[in-house]
């Protein structure tokens, strides 16, 4: 049986639909970054960027421990948890170790600056106190992209951050948009976005369609006219030349999030040969690949 946790939250919270079973602790509010023009997330003004005070945290730990002996995940909001320091992260993840002895996973949002300050060997702690994975959205790899979306990134700062948590053995669920450039920019964002896919090799991968619940005036505005939108099919050749380019071992991909129109799932590269399949017979309008409607898509 479900109960509200006991803790006090400033609404409204986000979390990815992996973590659907997990307590939410939401050790910050809003994001720190907050410039993404794609983003919709932290616009509300209850949403400004704060970490929630230590002492507070710590309580709704052990509370939760009283309440809520059995849980067993742990995600931690908001944005980016990973900005609070490595002493405020490792007495998070020690309270919970500490008061909820049966969690076996802990997991958070994280944007590769948060890591630039912290080393390998903080970051190996912060694994051994629980922490297992965190999800970066990378959005593309392509530099000329990144600067139009004002992500405040590079190819180069997300490889090292991605690189820094595997070598602390924290495992990596990265985040791609299809579309994110339109059809003037699909063909560099694909290429660039496998290269540094290619260059890391995350565990886990996933890709979701450039969409806007109010509106695309600010994104056109950021591409000063240049972004033009993308039909269904442009987007699947633009998945298929991402895929093409990918050259991943062991990593599991998902295009399954309430904005894709055609839902694929698989191992790359284990199955890499099926899923352009998939994408071909969309491509060519084969009725045998059932597409989303767009009444199904609740974005």
């Amino acid at each position: 049986m479900w109960m509200m946790p006991p803790v006090d939250y400033i609404e409204p919270l986000f979390r990815p639909p992996s973590e659907a079973r997990s307590l939410i602790l939401q050790v910050t509010n809003g994001c720190s970054w907050n410039r993404c023009v794609y983003c919709e997330m932290y616009t509300d003004v209850q949403k400004k960027f704060k970490p929630k005070p230590e002492q507070e945290i710590l309580s709704e730990i052990k509370r939760c421990g009283d309440q809520l002996p059995g849980t067993r995940r742990v995600f931690l909001t908001d944005g980016d948890a990973m900005a609070l320091s490595f002493r405020r992260l490792k007495s998070t993840l020690a309270a919970i170790r500490q008061y909820l002895p049966l969690v076996t996973r802990v997991t958070a949002y994280c944007l590769p600056r948060n890591l630039k300050n912290k080393t390998v060997e903080e970051l190996s702690e912060l694994k051994t106190l629980g922490l297992t994975m965190v999800y970066i959205g990378v959005e593309t790899g392509d530099d000329e992209l990144l600067g139009l979306i004002d992500k405040g990134e590079t190819y180069q700062t997300t490889h090292d951050a991605l690189i820094k948590l595997h070598a602390a053995g924290i495992k990596r669920s990265v985040m791609v948009i299809n579309g994110i450039g339109g059809r003037k920019f699909s063909d560099q964002h694909a290429i660039e976005t496998a290269r540094l896919m290619n260059a890391t090799q995350p565990e886990y991968l996933a890709s979701l369609v450039l969409f806007f619940s109010n509106g695309d005036q600010r994104y056109k505005e950021a591409f000063d006219g240049q972004y033009i939108e993308m039909s269904d099919i442009q987007l699947f050749q633009e998945m298929q030349q991402f895929m093409q380019a990918l050259d991943l071992h062991k990593t599991i991909f998902r295009s399954d999030h309430a904005s894709n129109v055609l839902v694929l799932k698989g191992v790359l590269g284990a199955d890499k040969v099926r899923l352009l399949g998939q994408l071909q017979s969309a491509i060519a309008g084969e009725s045998s690949v059932f597409l989303r409607h767009s009444t199904d898509r609740n974005l």
